[in-house]
């Protein structure tokens, strides 16, 4: 999984639990930006009986995601629907291996 991104990653660990992901992530040219779903969903990801948001970023930036989220005006009504929201942080261990930190903040 060498040279792949954050995002790549995710999509790649969703697939292998099941779910079938997309991106919901944009870039916008004429600002050159980024834009999220909500302000802060990345991936989509379902699975029967289930809708799972996704932020992804680096492990070391989690707590940071998870504020931001927290701090949404959309969080409230995207929990109502009965979606589940984590984030996930992608990061190198000792031994050179990327592995996955999610939280889930539902």
């Amino acid at each position: 999984m060498a040279g792949k991104s954050p995002t790549q990653r995710s999509l790649e660990y969703l697939r292998e639990i099941g779910y079938l992901p997309e991106v919901v992530e944009r870039f916008n040219s004429f600002t050159k930006r980024k834009k999220d779903l909500w302000g802060w969903c990345d991936v989509i990801a379902i699975r029967k009986d289930e809708v799972l948001a996704v932020q992804v970023t680096s492990s070391s930036n989690v707590s940071a995601r998870i504020k931001k989220i927290q701090e949404s005006d959309t969080v409230g009504r995207v929990r109502d629907a009965g979606i589940r929201i984590v984030v996930h942080g992608w990061g190198k261990n000792s031994k050179g291996k990327y592995v996955l930190r999610e939280e889930d903040i539902s």
